[in-house]
């Protein structure tokens, strides 16, 4: 249940939800990517009905070519009154950064359109949710504004979070784009509420109380609403999980917003895309939630494209040019699954009575901790090890061998969201607000400050020492990144959160004939 009355909550999200990006952009194709930016993080997949991973089919391209020989992307976008077609040239920026990640937002604004699209292939004929969108003429002539609205549930591992969506397409024949965001997020995750999935459902309702607040009453007939579930569902028994969905669905009936078909479902593990940089040097895309972790870059090298395994790599046309995308999720990988497997808590078959015990623990603790709806007891070492070194092996058994390495990230650039961002943020790595940019070895460090002091732990999260130390182990021995991989962390872009669900409801709006 919320601990907030719901005026409080509507209040609260009024008053630091809406975002807005301006009504007058005189580029056309940052407003292309205005709408689409965040939408390929997360557990995404299939935004029409049932999903399913974006890479189960061949490429419907028969000419595909290697990435490689495309011409690299510029930075700088042409202004509404002149375009005719993107532009291809490379511009390097920024002494320090700049050599190994882009460091503009239009570089950024390019990444997460491809990150939707790397989201939100379709499973049957490869569709793409951008598929119609980019047209032969994009300078408008007439200006005839109209206003749209989406709303998208994010149902994750950890919370639940709502999207509260501004579109303005000013002629029935231009790009829409975003105005504005309106976002609130409540915990827990509906996965906690496998035994109860009304209070589940509940905590859904509230959030739609902020929706019918900040939305004009004459659209709310035409306002589609939409919940995607993420891995947190997807790790409950299958019975628990469609009742909670099921609960949830009646919540949506019962409002005055537009329900579409499959308006609650499930999502596989489809994931993140990315930009690629000057030269050699890739910037992709890491994701870590609480169930699943997922990674995605565009591959420079055919080496990279020969020794993918079978399902990694997807294919989608932008621009008139054909690019490969190498996208993969894993479940079980998240942070608090993770947790549960270093605890060895996955390899019991029931939890009553026994007590989990960890080197990445503080030696007196003992405490019980719900996930996916299960209670495990757990606590220190009470006579053993307890350290960074014992915690850092323990971590060490939950990811070797267990993740394909592709060998030419070692020396790429990454943008880094949820988790990586939040124990970052939590341990000073990063400002909490404004991000900042660390090496891999930055999480090591911190990892062994932090374990190696256990004794006088005072830290609100009794597992920082496991997280961080899982964290490094990802991304060291799990992807195979270098010491010295430069990680850029951030949680919006232009205010508005990065996320997959930006794209998802803009397809949907586009499905639905809202969007013309």
């Amino acid at each position: 249940m919320l601990t907030s009355p719901p005026s409080l909550l509507r209040s609260r999200g009024l008053r630091r939800g809406l975002r807005t990006l301006g009504r007058s952009r005189p580029n056309a194709f940052r407003e292309a990517v205005d709408f689409s930016q965040g939408g390929g993080w997360g557990e995404a997949a299939s935004l029409r009905g049932s999903a399913r991973s974006a890479a189960l089919k061949p490429s419907p391209y028969p000419e595909l070519h290697d990435n490689e020989g495309l011409p690299p992307l510029c930075l700088q976008w042409q202004p509404l009154q002149e375009c005719e077609q993107p532009c291809f040239s490379n511009k390097a920026s920024g002494p320090d950064l700049g050599k190994n990640m882009a460091t503009s937002w239009d570089a950024v604004f390019f990444m997460l359109l491809i990150a939707c699209v790397g989201s939100t292939v379709f499973y049957r004929e490869q569709q793409t949710w951008f598929e119609g969108v980019f047209l032969s003429s994009m300078c408008p002539v007439n200006v005839s504004a109209s206003t749209f609205y989406g709303i998208m549930f994010d149902a994750g591992s950890t919370g639940t979070r709502i999207h509260v969506y501004t579109f303005v397409q000013k002629t029935a024949g231009q790009l829409p784009f975003l105005e504005g965001e309106i976002f609130e997020s409540v915990k827990p995750g509906l996965s906690a509420f496998a035994d109860q999935p009304k209070q589940g459902a509940e905590t859904v309702q509230e959030l739609l109380d902020l929706a019918k607040d900040s939305i004009p009453k004459s659209h709310w007939k035409r306002t589609p609403v939409v919940l995607k579930a993420t891995a947190g569902l997807r790790l409950l028994p299958e019975q628990k999980a469609q009742a909670l969905l099921w609960e949830v669905e009646e919540i949506f009936k019962k409002s005055p917003f537009l329900v579409p078909d499959d308006s609650v479902s499930i999502m596989d593990g489809s994931d993140e895309g990315q930009l690629h940089g000057h030269g050699q040097d890739t910037v992709g895309t890491l994701d870590l939630g609480g169930a699943s972790t997922q990674i995605t870059f565009l591959p420079q090298f055919a080496k990279t494209l020969e020794q993918t395994p079978r399902g990694y790599l997807t294919s989608f046309e932008m621009f008139n040019s054909t690019f490969k995308l190498y996208t993969h999720s894993y479940l079980g990988f998240g942070l608090k699954a993770a947790r549960l497997a270093t605890l060895g808590a996955l390899e019991t078959k029931g939890t009553d009575g026994h007590t989990f015990r960890s080197a990445c623990l503080p030696r007196w603790l003992e405490a019980e901790w719900i996930f996916g709806g299960v209670k495990y007891q757990y606590g220190g070492n009470q006579e053993g090890e307890m350290g960074f070194e014992p915690c850092y092996a323990e971590v060490l058994r939950v990811v070797r061998g267990k993740l394909h390495q592709p060998e030419e990230i070692r020396g790429s650039s990454f943008y880094a969201f949820s988790y990586y961002y939040d124990r970052a943020a939590d341990t000073h790595l990063i400002d909490y607000e404004k991000g900042g940019v660390l090496k891999v070895e930055d999480f090591e460090r911190k990892a062994r400050e932090v374990c190696d002091n256990l004794e006088s732990f005072t830290s609100g999260s009794p597992f920082l020492c496991m997280d961080l130390s899982y964290i490094t182990a990802l991304l060291k021995d799990g992807f195979g990144f270098a010491d010295d991989t430069l990680l850029k962390l951030t949680k919006k872009v232009n205010n508005i959160e990065t996320g997959w669900a930006l794209g998802a409801t803009f397809h949907l709006l586009q499905s639905l004939g809202i969007s013309s």
